[in-house]
């Protein structure tokens, strides 16, 4: 529309002009080589105009006709152009679908066409990656870092190939230039985990900081890092400085509540400064938000002083803030055996050790405790032993495939903060189910093993169902008498002996003081179904 007025405006225009030409007549007279030509003023206007319009198109014909070198030179260079596009196109495609030798080809097209582009050093270097080329991948990054627009690309890349042949110094070399250049996440979480591989607290906790001012980290994630990074600071501060750990620790709680090891040192040093009432406050928050063994001993240990019947009343009071989890129940059924309380720790274990249910190592120990502890039968202390050995493990510390009985800031496998997470480890599907250490001699003498609600062998789980055990057979009652029972076990085998011997070695060292232990994981590997009449492994 607004086209289509400008051009009547033009029109009119135009018009107004010739008609006030026309309204005022004159004579033009023009003297050229000895002639004289005379005319009007309309008639010369439109020779002037007419004379213009062909000098315009003599003009153009000639800088067309100079200009056809130039053009096809143009030419050249934009087919080549589009040429060398079309190949980097490919090229990213198939190097995203994971064809080597189409990525190579077209990296190669891409290079004869467009040169040292940023895009077809990408496309060199991913190919050369693809193929596993890692000299031709570092090369291509490393021309990369030589081009202003491509230089944080290539240390990246330069970065994650020197983690990948585990150079740690190069990788960190890497991040540093690359953080010094632009404020990237991938550098500053980098560097944030060298600090924490090397446990550099301080400093770590300075990266972090860095790190929220330039937003390359959410702020939920930066309040649980700091928590984590004030924590371990408080751990490795000395006992003169137990003012600075509070406050570190009761920072750290305030930030993230259910850190469990912020707040067990959070209440050990309000506990030895007399505070009992804002460290149980502390810890039966905690609880609430995850019930930890660490929690429990540290809420029992506030009064040094206290007896059996009164940590049995603290444990609890600790309990009912999380009824149905299996820690409260350990807690308080530990509680009751150590205050000779046999009735109350059964009734405590019942749920998570009947009905189907199947039990912990821990449980099926502290049930070989209680056994042991209320009467004289060894067939049920040598049951749970058994059930132990075999029994599902424990929640603990696991991150990157390692599980661990202390809590770390950081991986100790990657050095990656706040890693690990206190959760039961992976089972392995293929692990071999070896038979109970008990003899017909001894499920004779055991009334236990007796009873056919009593399994000797824990459930079956779905993660067991590819190697299924056969229910062992029951054995058949004894018909001497009681007071003959009594050589049985004297003439038990000697290896069944040792594995007896064995098992209790097991309990001993589980109710002695945990070790600092670190375990890498088993892989999962689900094995292939052989048949039903292939033989078990």
């Amino acid at each position: 529309m607004i086209r289509l007025l400008t051009f009547l405006i033009i029109l009119a225009a135009a018009a107004a002009g010739f008609a006030w030409i026309a309204d005022r007549p004159g004579e033009v007279t023009v003297t050229w080589l000895g002639q004289q030509y005379e005319t009007t003023v309309a008639v010369a206007l439109l020779g002037v105009l007419l004379a213009a319009i062909a000098f315009t198109i003599f003009w153009g014909l000639l800088r067309f006709v100079l200009r056809i070198p130039s053009l096809m030179s143009i030419a050249t260079r934009a087919r080549r152009r589009n040429k060398g596009y079309e190949a980097l196109s490919r090229g990213m495609v198939a190097a995203g679908a994971g064809d080597v030798s189409l990525a190579q080809r077209a990296a190669r097209t891409a290079r004869k066409y467009l040169g040292e582009d940023g895009l077809t050093l990408l496309l060199r270097a991913q190919a050369a990656q693809l193929a596993g080329d890692r000299a031709e991948t570092e090369r291509a990054f490393a021309r990369m870092v030589d081009r202003p627009d491509t230089r944080v690309l290539g240390l990246r890349g330069l970065h994650v190939e020197a983690r990948r042949r585990g150079d740690a110094a190069s990788a960190h070399h890497y991040a540093e230039q690359a953080h010094r250049i632009a404020p990237v996440s991938w550098a500053g979480q980098a560097l944030l985990e060298h600090h924490c591989a090397a446990q550099d607290w301080p400093r770590a906790l300075s990266m972090l900081d860095s790190n929220l001012a330039q937003r390359s980290i959410d702020k939920p994630t930066a309040r649980r890092q700091r928590a984590v990074l004030q924590t371990a600071i408080a751990l490795d501060l000395p006992a003169q400085d137990a003012a600075e750990a509070l406050r570190l620790s009761k920072e750290a709680v305030e930030l993230a509540p259910d850190l469990t090891p912020a707040a067990v040192l959070a209440a050990q040093l309000l506990g030895k400064r007399g505070d009992l009432r804002r460290a149980s406050r502390l810890i039966e928050t905690s609880w609430k938000a995850q019930p930890h063994p660490d929690l429990a001993n540290a809420y029992l240990d506030l009064r040094p002083g206290d007896s059996t019947h009164d940590r049995l009343a603290r444990a609890k009071t600790l309990a009912k803030i999380a009824l149905q989890d299996p820690e409260s129940a350990l807690c308080l059924a530990q509680a009751a055996i150590d205050a000779r309380e046999f009735a109350f720790a059964r009734s405590t274990l019942a749920p998570f050790i009947e009905g189907g249910a199947r039990p912990t190592a821990r449980m099926c120990l502290l049930m070989a405790d209680l056994e042991e502890m209320d009467g004289d039968a060894h067939g049920k202390v040598r049951e749970w032993l058994a059930r132990a050995s075999r029994a599902p493990r424990d929640k603990t510390w696991v991150a990157d495939g390692v599980a661990s009985d202390v809590w770390s800031p950081a991986s100790p496998v990657t050095g990656k903060l706040d890693a690990l997470r206190w959760q039961a480890p992976a089972e392995r599907l293929s692990a071999p189910v070896e038979p109970a250490p008990e003899t017909h001699a001894h499920a004779e003498a055991s009334p236990a093993l007796e009873s056919p609600s009593t399994p000797a062998l824990p459930a079956a789980t779905p993660l067991e169902a590819f190697t299924p055990t056969p229910a062992p057979e029951p054995a058949a009652p004894s018909t001497e008498p009681k007071a003959e029972e009594a050589p049985v076990e004297a003439a038990a085998p000697a290896a069944q002996d040792d594995a007896l011997a064995k098992l209790a070695a097991i309990r001993r060292a589980a109710k002695a003081e945990p070790m600092r232990r670190t375990e890498i994981l088993p892989p999962i590997v689900a094995p292939d179904d052989p048949g039903p009449d292939a033989p078990r492994i």
